[in-house]
């Protein structure tokens, strides 16, 4: 079978660490192009996106992976131009945005896949079975890390679109929402806003569901100096304990560890996209991000003090 023509739009990090080794590994992908605006990259590079997508010959997918606010402009015309799309958490900058794009990924019959990588790890799914059918004694979310170690230097992340906390919190939210055994909602939250800073630095969030009897809290915050703690631990009414930890990697049910299965985040994203691909449909999840919204749309604000390097 020929293999997709796919490229990456937004060469950093990410894409070279997670997203070049899964397209590479994955025999139904040839990575045939990359573009940023430094010029870096893999396979053939380019600096201006749009002379990529009209160049590379046989394109036929693309995995846009810059920050969130130009997504919206370059995926648009990616998919008027018949490319298969798949997108970077959180997939635009506004749900608007997202809403328009998956219109239009129908309209034009071209794949639209909104990835969230955390749903992807080994104990996500596990969890989920153990929780269906299940009413909800009380779950606390705790996303704590150091900003300074995950975004060294990138300012954009405090300007408006750039999510603040919410950039790993949504993580722990694409987890929350798929395990749940029933609809989540924002009833109050606490965010605390740096003085030098458009988005929060840190987040208290109590939630309300109909499947639940009892408190569901979340704390995420980027001011942790030392090590990381990214963990979801829920309690059910007949007793039963879930708990996720290393960010939805490891689960452990009623103290147990469980075997790990599947395969790592990102690999298991460009199967879904094959998957998705062969089948001619769209993935689009805006779950994470409704509840992002309602945070701020809600939540109480207080300032902290100013972002220091």
């Amino acid at each position: 079978m020929k293999p997709i023509r796919i490229a990456i739009l937004g060469f950093g990090k990410i894409a070279a660490d997670q997203h070049v080794p899964a397209i590479q590994a994955n025999p139904r992908f040839e990575l045939v192009a990359t573009s940023s605006r430094s010029g870096h990259g893999v396979a053939q590079t380019f600096i201006d996106w749009r002379e990529l997508i009209r160049s590379v010959d046989g394109l036929e997918a693309v995995a846009i992976t810059t920050p969130p606010e130009p997504r919206f402009d370059m995926a648009r015309e990616c998919i008027l131009a018949g490319l298969h799309c798949l997108l970077e958490k959180p997939p635009t900058a506004g749900l608007a945005a997202i809403a328009e794009l998956d219109c239009l990924a129908q309209a034009q019959g071209v794949t639209l896949f909104t990835t969230w990588h955390a749903q992807h790890n080994g104990g996500v799914d596990g969890a989920a079975k153990a929780l269906a059918g299940k009413r909800i004694r009380s779950m606390g979310i705790l996303w704590h890390e150091d900003v300074r170690k995950w975004h060294p230097g990138q300012q954009w992340i405090w300007e408006p679109g750039g999510f603040g906390v919410f950039d790993p919190g949504i993580n722990a939210l694409s987890i929350a929402t798929k395990i749940f055994p029933g609809g989540l909602f924002v009833k109050s939250a606490d965010l605390a806003f740096p003085e030098n800073a458009q988005t929060p630095i840190a987040a208290e969030i109590d939630f309300t569901s109909p499947e639940a009897d009892g408190p569901l809290h979340a704390s995420f915050d980027w001011r942790r100096s030392e090590g990381e703690e990214w963990t979801i631990a829920i309690e059910t009414a007949d007793g039963l304990s879930v708990r996720l930890e290393d960010g939805g990697a490891k689960l452990l049910i009623d103290g147990a560890v469980q075997p790990r299965v599947g395969l790592a985040e990102y690999p298991d994203i460009y199967r879904v996209f094959v998957d998705l691909l062969d089948e001619r449909r769209s993935l689009v999840d805006v779950a994470p991000f409704r509840l992002v919204a309602d945070c701020l749309l809600i939540g109480r604000r207080t300032a902290v003090e100013p972002v220091r390097g």
